[in-house]
């Protein structure tokens, strides 16, 4: 559980979720594609099969490790699964624009990385 304080809800087709003050999940097992895809257009960003690409790494990234990435593990975390290429801190800017690490989790349903500011 990412924090148990809710500030709003996400209103979905056929459900609410709840997100805490810093917008991320509050309830973890809450999350699906349809929330990424809610999460992403309230952050002006509309997913792509790359978005879903390191959104994909960053869920196997949580399920092994049980945190989620800051950006130096993140990078090499996608660059392992993804190839060199797209394991750049410049293609993940580009994706996820601003702080990666931080935005990527909060759509991919993650809580905050440790020791994102």
């Amino acid at each position: 559980m990412a924090s148990t304080k809710i500030y709003r809800c996400l209103h979905l087709s056929k459900a609410q979720v709840a997100l805490d003050p810093e917008g991320y999940l509050v309830e973890l097992e809450n999350w699906s594609a349809e929330v990424a895809e809610a999460i992403a257009t309230e952050e002006s960003i509309e997913l792509t099969a790359e978005h879903w690409e390191v959104i994909n790494v960053l869920r196997d990234f949580y399920c092994r490790f049980e945190q989620a990435p800051a950006m130096r593990p993140l990078v090499k975390a996608v660059g392992k699964a993804l190839g060199e290429e797209k394991g750049r801190s410049i293609h993940l800017m580009r994706l996820f624009p601003g702080s990666p690490a931080k935005l990527a989790a909060r759509i991919a349903g993650l809580p905050k990385p440790t020791h994102c500011l």
